[in-house]
């Protein structure tokens, strides 16, 4: 199949049983459900959202050059190219059951409280190393994400890589059935999104779920440090795992850290996978990163792929948009560090982001700042949670903390008055507070649950100063 080619329209009928109205074109180059960014000769699905119905920007899509829209309706004024089917989420789950089907390569599913994104590019970048790669966009996880992201899976690809994530029990089982990962990897089980969930073992047995896609005999990887891993083990037993691998310290994991010298910018790893002795550099910085890039050095022995090759592909890792992506910026006559960790946050990243920070060296009399907004979904233990940060902030060594939102107040009241720099009930509040405060030398972390806009401050922070080596805008629009 040529790469320009992904779906022709009889395949695209077949796999959704769908009624093609106004001439459609016969070959399309992709699949779409934003009309903004639609190519010319792709597939756009109109899908029905929280807030935006898909049908309303069919027009605008198929005048930006779509070759076909799918529709459960037609919308008022347009001809077509239209495929009529009964319901488009349905279309769009159908379209990538078929593109599993098709798919010759080798597929790995991975879920988790932490670490799923930063573990799926790390896969995509390691992988991609020995052969095609086809991978989520951003953090296409969801009910929407995963089918969009498999019917964009190339026939001719090697591998498929997919990130899976849940907010309530019962929505990972329904993805990984149409994934069917030949590996699935649990990475931690942590307080996100608790507020829904009765305890960590309800958590586990979400993620747990994952397994139940997996193929005959699949490889399933999970975290040996966690005290969920026996659960988690059972779970992929009785789902039919054919293999299980713990990562972690413990002396009995599989895929096992045996020395870690942890650097301001990255790590460096000596582990034992799966019988095999690597020694390997880390491009990134954090403790979390070298113990899930056991689960990833795993994931490549369970795809049967290059082992020794997937391991120095490690040294070029960088975080995620939004995941630690660092900026020097230039202030007065010197500059400062920032490190936007600003996509999302929960007890188990915050807690790890913090401890980065205090990994960090800042410059000549500069100090670790940390600016960090609320935490959610956690429930009625949310006040804990905030408070618990106090002893991570100690820990790391920090200056200053700035805190917005009505749970960090249980924070800055545990926190020693020496450290509380300003809290503000919102991040825009907070904002001037965090600029007057910088000064060359200086290691700004920047966090928060995407509901705390954190990123508002991450990209006002990038307006203000100039960037030194300025590269691709990593900004993470966490807000937006």
């Amino acid at each position: 199949m040529p790469d320009a080619l992904l779906w022709t329209l009889q395949e695209i009928v077949a796999a959704t049983g769908g009624r093609p109205e106004g001439e459609p074109a016969e070959t399309f180059a992709g699949v779409s459900i934003d009309s903004r960014t639609v190519s010319t000769g792709e597939i756009f699905v109109a899908i029905r959202g929280d807030r935006l119905d898909g049908h309303a920007f069919v027009a605008s899509a198929l005048e930006s050059g779509a070759g076909l829209a799918v529709v459960d309706r037609r919308p008022e004024g347009v001809a077509g190219p239209l495929l009529v089917v009964d319901d488009t989420l349905r279309a769009l789950e159908d379209i990538g059951r078929a593109a599993r089907e098709r798919f010759r390569g080798r597929v790995v599913a991975v879920t988790g409280s932490v670490g799923k994104t930063g573990t799926k590019e790390a896969l995509r970048l390691v992988l991609g190393r020995q052969g095609a790669v086809h991978a989520a966009a951003g953090s296409h996880n969801n009910h929407w994400g995963v089918p969009l992201t498999l019917a964009r899976l190339p026939a001719n690809a090697a591998y498929g890589v997919f990130e899976v994530g849940m907010n309530h029990a019962g929505e990972i089982a329904p993805l990984t059935r149409l994934i069917r990962p030949h590996v699935a990897i649990v990475t931690a089980i942590a307080p996100v999104h608790i507020g829904h969930f009765d305890g960590l073992d309800a958590i586990a047995d979400a993620k747990a779920e994952i397994f139940l896609g997996l193929e005959p005999g699949g490889f399933a990887i999970v975290n040996g440090d966690g005290e969920h891993c026996d659960r988690l083990r059972a779970a992929a037993l009785a789902a039919g795992a054919g293999r299980v691998v713990a990562f972690g310290r413990r002396s009995d994991a599989e895929a096992r850290l045996l020395e870690l010298v942890l650097q301001p910018d990255g790590s460096t790893v000596s582990a034992e996978i799966c019988g095999t002795r690597v020694t390997y550099r880390l491009g990134a910085p954090g403790e979390h990163l070298a113990i899930n890039s056991l689960a990833i050095l795993a994931a490549v022995e369970g795809l049967g792929a290059d082992l020794a090759l997937a391991a120095l592909a490690l040294r070029d890792l960088r975080p995620p948009k939004g995941r630690g992506v660092r900026f020097e910026l230039a202030i007065g006559g010197g500059s400062f560090t920032l490190v936007d960790e600003s996509y999302n946050a929960n007890p188990a990243s915050m807690h790890a982001a913090l401890k980065v920070l205090g990994q960090a060296v800042p410059g000549r009399r500069g100090r670790r700042i940390a600016v960090i907004g609320d935490m959610l979904e956690l429930g009625d233990r949310a006040p804990q949670y905030h408070a618990e940060l106090a002893a991570s902030v100690a820990e790391a060594g920090c200056d200053l903390v700035y805190a917005c939102g009505p749970n960090m107040t249980h924070l800055w009241d545990a926190l020693p008055r020496h450290l509380r720099g300003s809290y503000a009930e919102t991040s825009e509040a907070l904002l001037g507070a965090v600029k007057d405060a910088i000064g060359s030398g200086d290691v700004v972390m920047v966090k928060g649950s995407a509901g705390s806009r954190m990123g508002l401050i991450v990209d006002a922070l990038l307006d203000a100063f100039p960037r030194i080596g300025a590269g691709p805008d990593e900004r993470s629009k966490a807000f937006g």
